[in-house]
């Protein structure tokens, strides 16, 4: 009498409504504790992990589930009238050891075939450096970089002239190979790139003595960038097939050229915002006027009120980087201005300054009177008390 199986659901330890990730969690976490690897030798603990990979199997998958959930064992040993009885020996068991556990226990070269297919070439990458103001209005820059051309003896064929690539006997031009061996699970397919052809399905007899069989020639050629306005530090320009070579008749990848942005002595961005300092007088400050103020549009005047103090900060609209998307929209310019204190007074300007501070209201002799009173009360308090002293002797 065959041995009863038990119940999916028991087997993982997991509720009928468990959904997906409670489901794989649990047999993860049995297949961890039975796996032969760890259990060397333990024919108990084989048993269990083959059992908990059965009922993995049947629930991870939404039809497979579906069946068991309404008819039970019986719905692939046939017990349905069917005769369609499902073969657990059969199951690529990489594909279930890849997507729980990588290459943990060897199943992630078994889990994805090779693909022959028209395949996209790789991009490649570049870099141009630019100034602020480059990168504020845009550019044209021109780089110097390593593209493969189609080699004009063979047309990207590899095969030397008068000859044709055969198909490859190996794998009969599929470009994979297909393995088929003996495990504890059953038989387990392992599909992996054909060796001899390396999954072009074609092998090149006689290889071109142009291009050595790759079909194509490496040259040095320049390309014009267009970058864009409003363009960033470490932002990239992507130049449409311009990369390498695709496979089996795909595209070519693109070139991403990384733009970097040198930096300015006198602005700073943040965004679409610029940021600066501008010096003003003493008496700009004091009185107001014009200043000339530096933008990446060129000098402007700007009227200072009177009064202005230190680190007042002014907004210019409008004059900071452009869009990235809408070159027409701009940011705006902070400009923080700073009050320079005179320095090397020759005695005329000392003067004024002296006749400034008396119209203003002699700050500088009531400091001055406050520390004279202070140093001379001082002495007149200590010969006051010699004074009392000899008063009362």
């Amino acid at each position: 009498m065959a041995e009863q199986k038990r119940d999916y659901y028991e087997v993982l330890g997991v509720d009928k409504n468990a959904d997906d990730a409670a489901i794989k969690k649990a047999y993860r976490q049995l297949a961890k504790k039975y796996h032969p690897d760890m259990n060397p030798g333990d024919a108990e603990a084989e048993k269990k992990f083959k059992e908990a990979s059965e009922a993995y199997a049947i629930l991870s998958d939404p039809d497979k589930k579906r069946q068991y959930d309404q008819f039970g064992h019986a719905a692939f040993d046939g017990g349905m009238g069917g005769g369609g009885g499902f073969d657990f020996s059969d199951m690529d068991m990489g594909d279930i050891f890849g997507d729980i556990f990588g290459d943990l226990f060897g199943g992630g070269s078994r889990r994805r075939s090779a693909n022959n297919g028209p395949m996209k070439g790789a991009n490649l990458r570049a870099a141009v450096r630019i100034t602020f103001e480059e990168a504020a209005f845009g550019c044209e820059k021109e780089i110097e970089i390593t593209l493969k051309d189609e080699c004009q003896t063979c047309h990207t064929t590899g095969a030397k002239p008068g000859t044709s690539p055969e198909t490859c006997s190996k794998c009969g031009g599929k470009g994979k190979v297909v393995y088929t061996q003996q495990s504890f699970l059953g038989m387990v397919q392992n599909v992996q790139t054909c060796p001899d052809c390396h999954g072009t399905g074609k092998i090149i007899k006689e290889k071109c003595p142009d291009c050595r069989g790759t079909g194509y020639i490496a040259k040095r050629k320049k390309i014009k960038v267009s970058i864009p306005a409003g363009i960033d530090n470490g932002q990239s320009v992507r130049i449409r097939e311009k990369g390498e070579p695709g496979a089996n008749g795909g595209p070519r990848g693109d070139l991403l050229v990384e733009v970097n942005v040198s930096r300015h002595p006198i602005f700073q961005r943040q965004d679409m915002n610029i940021y600066s300092t501008a010096p003003i007088s003493f008496a700009q400050a004091a009185l107001g006027g014009e200043v000339r103020i530096s933008t990446i549009d060129g000098d402007i005047l700007y009227d200072v009120k009177p009064g202005t103090q230190t680190d007042t900060r002014i907004r210019l609209k409008g004059k900071g980087i452009p869009s990235l998307r809408n070159s027409s929209i701009r940011g705006d310019h902070y400009v923080t201005l700073v009050v320079q204190v005179p320095t090397g007074l020759n005695e005329e300007a000392k003067e004024a300054l002296r006749r400034f501070d008396e119209a203003c209201g002699q700050s500088l002799k009531k400091q001055n009177g406050a520390a004279h009173a202070e140093k001379h009360g001082k002495k007149k308090g200590f010969m006051g008390k010699i004074k009392e002293s000899l008063e009362d002797m």
